[in-house]
């Protein structure tokens, strides 16, 4: 029998086109991402070839995303808090309970083990702290 996937790909590119469209609007994490993403149409392809290795298992995604994060400056805990509440709160949109759950899930561990790693980079000296 075959295994049911948890979603589509069209689902995953509906939720990283509404989750970035928001980003992009925010004013906090907006500012941020618009310096830094110069092609918005190559980089939302490129975050949905993540969130699809991350919830289907495909394989398409190429990078980086600790280095890309590692280099930006002055980032901290309550810019990663923020972008995971906008996250949580597109995901609540999407009418995929499984895609909900999943993503949910792995945002937050995204985004804690991102966070530890830049204040690993940026303070290597001092004791990492989570998001929670």
């Amino acid at each position: 029998m075959r295994e049911r996937l948890i979603c589509t790909e069209d689902e995953i590119r509906s939720l990283v086109d509404a989750f970035y469209a928001t980003v992009r609007e925010d004013a906090q994490l907006g500012p941020i991402f618009n310096a830094h993403v110069s092609d918005w149409d190559e980089h939302l392809r490129k975050l949905t070839d993540f969130w699809s290795g991350i919830l289907l298992g495909t394989q398409r995604f190429s990078g980086t995303p600790m280095s890309r994060h590692i280099a930006l400056p002055e980032l901290n805990a309550e810019l990663f808090k923020h972008w995971l509440a906008l996250f949580h709160q597109t995901l609540a949109m999407q009418p995929n309970q499984a895609l909900q759950a999943q993503a949910e899930l792995m945002a937050g561990r995204i985004a804690n083990s991102l966070w530890m790693g830049y204040q690993m980079h940026h303070k290597p000296g001092e004791l990492p702290s989570g998001l929670t």
